[in-house]
């Protein structure tokens, strides 16, 4: 239990806690990503300091909903042929013939600026942009969108060696000081046709090193001073750079959009697990803060108290942000060539009835003295609400995030 949390439960109202919110708050971030702003913190201990309980409500479901629906627009551009369709689908979760997905073929298929959305985060879009290099493309139909606002970041998409249109993209980008990266893809189809054809002296590691320098080369030589190269592979994206790129996209958000990111990032190894998990924690604490201010108030814990229909959507929210949901348990459970039953079996999460039934005369103890404490409100019984709504919340998400875990490990084995 933390400091802050102790510190209330010693009896410390609000207006005493306010002081503290601030130095506080920054230890519950994880050095990847945050959910509230600087001025939403500031604001939120100004409303704790002036004893408007209801306005700290207000501020903290602002801020929430503002960093879960943060617009995130990311523009994909490229020499057409070289994977950016692919790659858009390897970052949606997609699979090239699900609904939703990027048209991919063997002949060009982005004519026109084309958005995607997120199938489960309407708020993230990625935008395939026409490809150059072709007879019917403009010699650089994307240098007109560079100056364009409405993009996070660009990611320039090459598959074999970077081009002069893709330099003059790069220099144009970097000219306008919006953020930028370079992303190799195909890198397994390069290894691979160098160890065919240099058996004897063919290393990995090497062969990676070489495609770096050159495109590094490439960019300080157009004045770029701090280049971002990734090599990646659009079919295997637990390998190579893709799970540092996405670390380094996340990075460089603004904080109020890292959240968005977060959520929708595949689980593609136990660190991005984690970097979920600590930023749901974030939010659960601040939750849990939200509710105590309202169980201040007589009566209010009976009306917007954690009852059993709202755990079961938190429970369904958390399995939805860790890819447990319905649709990908059948997923996971087709790519491990097992039942959906055995994987429901195996795991803690994906039954919500067993996971909260308590029947022991403790918790009816419990629950006779919530609804005591509910009844009078004042501080017991907003302790008693924090209490709830934080220990219970942090035993979902850890239990979800341990079962996705483990099923990462064995789809990963096999």
């Amino acid at each position: 239990m933390d400091w802050f949390t102790s510190y209330f439960l010693s009896g410390k109202n609000f207006e005493q806690l306010a002081p503290k919110f601030v130095p506080h708050y920054p230890t519950l971030i994880s050095k990847a990503a945050g959910v509230l702003s600087q001025e939403s913190v500031e604001r939120i201990q100004r409303v704790f300091q002036e004893g408007k309980l209801k306005e700290v409500v207000e501020e903290i479901q602002e801020a929430l909903q503002k960093s879960e629906n943060a617009p995130l627009d990311v523009a994909v551009v490229g020499q057409s042929g070289s994977g950016k369709s692919s790659f858009i689908n390897a970052l949606l979760g997609l699979g090239h013939e699900e609904e939703g997905s990027a048209h991919v073929g063997v002949v060009p298929t982005t004519m026109k600026k084309t958005p995607y959305q997120h199938p489960k985060y309407p708020s993230v879009t990625f935008w395939d942009l026409p490809g150059t290099g072709t007879p019917n493309s403009l010699p650089y139909p994307c240098l007109e969108i560079v100056g364009d606002d409405d993009y996070d970041f660009f990611i320039i998409i090459s598959s074999s060696r970077f081009s002069s249109n893709d330099a003059l993209l790069a220099q144009k980008i970097n000219e306008k000081g919006m953020n930028f990266y370079c992303v190799r893809t195909m890198v397994d189809v390069e290894l691979h046709s160098e160890e065919k054809s240099k058996p004897i002296s063919f290393k990995k590691e090497r062969v990676l090193q070489q495609i770096r320098d050159d495109y590094l080369a490439i960019l300080s030589n157009i004045g770029v001073s701090n280049p971002r190269v990734f090599l990646v592979s659009n079919f295997h994206t637990d390998k190579f750079d893709f799970p540092r790129l996405q670390e380094t996209l996340l990075q460089d958000l603004p904080v109020h959009k890292r959240c968005t990111f977060v959520l929708q990032l595949s689980n593609l190894s136990d660190a991005f697990i984690e970097v979920k998990r600590v930023i749901l924690k974030e939010k659960i604490w601040l939750n849990a803060l939200k509710s105590a201010a309202l169980a201040f108030i007589p009566f209010m814990a009976f009306f917007s108290g954690f009852d059993l229909p709202k755990q079961e959507k938190c429970l369904n929210l958390y399995r939805n942000y860790f890819g447990l949901d319905e649709p990908s348990v059948k997923e996971i459970a087709q790519k491990l060539g097992t039942s959906v039953q055995e994987i429901k079996s195996s795991t803690k999460s994906l039954d919500f009835w067993l996971f909260v039934k308590n029947d022991s005369i403790a918790a009816k103890a419990m629950k006779c003295a919530e609804s005591f404490c509910s009844v009078n409100g004042g501080l017991r019984s907003s302790i008693f609400q924090f209490l709830k709504v934080y220990f219970l919340r942090l035993k979902f998400i850890n239990t979800v995030a341990d079962d996705v875990k483990m099923l990462l490990h064995k789809t990963l084995e096999s």
